[in-house]
């Protein structure tokens, strides 16, 4: 991939430490993943996945992704038990499958602020078919899950913030009907570390601000997704809202859509995305001489921008394609959350080339 602009550094999402710079770089949407499927009878299986991609460190450091046992009580019912693949929004367990995905990437300013891919807990999950009604013959699944995070998430260089012990609780209902799949989906995640927010600032910022504390605050992400899928033609919508019990981080919402046609080997497609959050407001008075600096540590969680993304697939052999896109992004100097170490001056417009080789073997 390739940026036209070094003021600010774009990433994939923000499990990424560094970003694309004003030139190539293979960091950006690089990973390799493993996967071994052993079966122990018609009803039971276990998945161990490994990845490596670049992360929170600034390494390709592997890691396990994906390890439990599934069993089914019956075809419609099953349970699974170990670490999986989070399921916050719709097509978010295989976001890193270049291979099942239309585009590059998923939409950054969508999936981008959502930095745990996977937890260690359980899921079980139902399905009916509808047999009467004005949706009937179709499918309705519900699924409902629980565990805890495992992973860090990149605050600078020298810091992180670590997941790991966070409670995550969640679950969707969907609907299946021919070319269509409509989900809607809660979860939220109750973080088990504090922010590093002393330590960035030199000085005691939780005890005179404790809105900004995030142990034992909840996050909440509800989404609904629509995905049509009839022969050459795709269309995914998404639409999600992330809310803080937290003053350290703004609310969000965010929306996208992709549309593509398939002509023989070559799909084109045409995305937009958009985002934007709400600046927090704290109730605590503030020593006037630590309001600016709450404030800039308050900013560095904003997002307002928009970005159009023109692109096509080419499956030009088994198991392989190659796909080529620009990102035009669109957005205010202060949309910085979105990015890594934006520097004045930074206009938020930016304008991203990717090329990308995708294989399953």
């Amino acid at each position: 991939a390739h940026s036209d602009d070094g003021r600010a550094q774009f990433v994939r999402d923000l499990t990424q430490l560094n970003g694309l710079r004003s030139g190539w770089s293979a960091n950006t949407d690089s990973v390799l993943g493993l996967q071994a499927n052993a079966k122990f009878s018609d009803q039971t299986e276990a998945v161990i996945q490994a990845t490596s991609r670049y992360r929170y460190d600034g390494t390709y450091k592997p890691e396990l992704s994906w390890a439990f046992v599934r069993h089914d009580f019956s075809p419609d019912i099953s349970l699974r038990l170990g670490r999986m693949g989070t399921e916050f929004y719709m097509l978010a367990d295989s976001r890193l499958v270049g291979y099942a995905n239309l585009t590059v990437r998923p939409p950054s300013d969508y999936y981008g602020p959502l930095v745990i891919s996977h937890f260690d807990g359980l899921d079980a999950s139902a399905t009916t078919k509808l047999e009467s009604g004005p949706l009937s013959g179709g499918l309705l699944r519900g699924k409902l899950f629980a565990g805890y995070a495992a992973e860090k998430a990149p605050i600078n260089d020298q810091v992180s913030l670590d997941l790991n012990g966070s409670l995550l609780v969640g679950g969707y209902v969907e609907y299946l009907s021919g070319p269509w799949q409509v989900r809607l989906g809660r979860a939220q995640i109750r973080f088990k570390e504090e922010l590093p927010l002393n330590q960035l600032a030199g000085t005691d910022i939780m005890g005179i601000a404790p809105e900004l504390s995030i142990a034992d605050k909840w996050t909440h992400y509800n989404s609904l997704g629509i995905v049509y899928d009839n022969g050459p033609l795709q269309i995914q919508s998404m639409y999600s809202q992330i809310g803080h019990d937290s003053a350290a981080y703004e609310d969000s919402w965010a929306a996208y859509v992709i549309a593509g046609y398939r002509v023989n080997q070559i799909t084109p497609y045409l995305g937009y995305s958009r985002v934007k959050s709400r600046a927090s407001s704290l109730t605590t008075p503030l020593p006037p001489q630590l309001v600016g600096q709450i404030s800039q540590l308050t900013d560095l969680t904003h997002s307002d921008q928009h970005t159009i993304s023109l692109g096509a697939r080419w499956d030009f052999y088994q198991n392989l394609d190659l796909k080529a896109q620009i990102d035009f992004i669109r957005g205010t100097p202060q949309s910085v959350f979105p990015f890594r170490n934006a520097v004045p001056g930074w206009d938020g417009r930016m304008n991203v080339f990717s090329l990308t080789l995708d294989f399953v073997f």
